[in-house]
């Protein structure tokens, strides 16, 4: 199992350098620069600007210089917050983000799960057709369609739930949280259906049923351990995409995450916070691949003997 992981890391290096190399150069190939701005800026000033971040350096200077900096941990200084580093910014809207992240998980397992779970013990019925329509529904409908619906129906016409802020209301934390894990939940539930009903039509199922045993303790007991494997294998993917595609949603309920940064970054060619949360995002979706694919690993007795086997 070791040997396993430490492979596995090794394979994500190259993927996290060609990730840091591709972003490093096209957001240099975009127009504009960090200090261009609708006000004239005198040219001494600018020069002395980029002289003080590096700019003015031949850009392989400035690739290696940051790679060196960042192998230090360092994401470096964000042009447009003076004084304050892209690790503080990070750490300042990460928790938030998180968060976020860590609700719409729980939203999507559940609702997702049930649905699939149910919809594969009464197939091809209204049981069966109904989460799946929905799961459909939830697929196709983007995020910045679904959350200004969710605020207009529960936040404004019913007045429910607050339709912006994070922590400051009571129920300021649902629609958010739904609008983010809807996609999900609908994936969810379709690899919870799939998982199920090809577990449920195994001999050691029907073994199972022959033997007298209950429906719900061969559901629960011998059926479910099986037929949500795939969906253990989802998790670590589907909540590093959480984190990666909260941004809209933050957006649109005025959530002081991390995408709030990256967002006006992106607006204000901050390119060393464009940088740094593309960077830890995409090695927060190697590590979460790598922990899904353990424990996918270890709850699967086959495979797990293999990989011992293979140490």
């Amino acid at each position: 199992m070791i040997r396993f992981v430490v492979v596995r890391i090794f394979q994500a290096l190259p993927v996290i350098l060609a990730v840091i190399t591709a972003t490093f150069f096209l957001i240099r190939m975009a127009p504009g620069g960090p200090f261009d701005s609708e006000k004239a800026v005198m040219p001494e000033v600018k020069a002395a600007l980029e002289a003080q971040y590096k700019l003015d350096r031949p850009i392989l200077d400035q690739y290696f210089s940051y790679l060196a900096d960042l192998g230090e941990g360092d994401f470096g200084p964000s042009f447009k917050y003076p004084g304050r580093s892209v690790n503080e910014l990070i750490a300042a809207g990460m928790p938030v983000t998180a968060e976020l992240g860590f609700y719409a998980l729980i939203f999507a397992v559940i609702v997702g799960g049930l649905s699939g779970v149910i919809a594969s013990l009464h197939p091809n019925t209204w049981c069966d057709h109904l989460p799946m329509t929905f799961a459909m529904i939830g697929i196709c409908v983007p995020s910045f369609l679904l959350g200004p619906s969710l605020m207009l129906l529960f936040g404004v016409h019913l007045d429910w739930f607050p339709v912006s802020g994070w922590g400051d209301i009571p129920g300021d934390k649902v629609l958010p949280s739904i609008t983010l894990g809807a996609a999900y939940a609908a994936y969810v539930s379709r690899l919870s259906r799939a998982g199920m009903l090809e577990v449920l039509s195994q001999d050691y199922i029907r073994t199972a049923r022959a033997k007298g045993l209950s429906e719900w303790r061969v559901i629960t007991q011998h059926a479910l351990r099986g037929g949500l494997m795939p969906l253990v294998a989802f998790l670590g993917p589907a909540f590093a995409g959480l984190l990666s595609g909260s941004f809209v949603v933050e957006t649109i309920f005025q959530v002081p995450g991390l995408g709030r940064f990256y967002v006006q970054a992106a607006f204000n060619r901050d390119y060393t916070m464009i940088l740094g949360t593309t960077i830890f995002l995409s090695t927060l979706i190697v590590i979460f691949n790598l922990m899904s694919d353990v424990l996918a690993a270890w709850m699967n007795p086959r495979l797990r003997s293999e990989l011992f086997n293979y140490d």
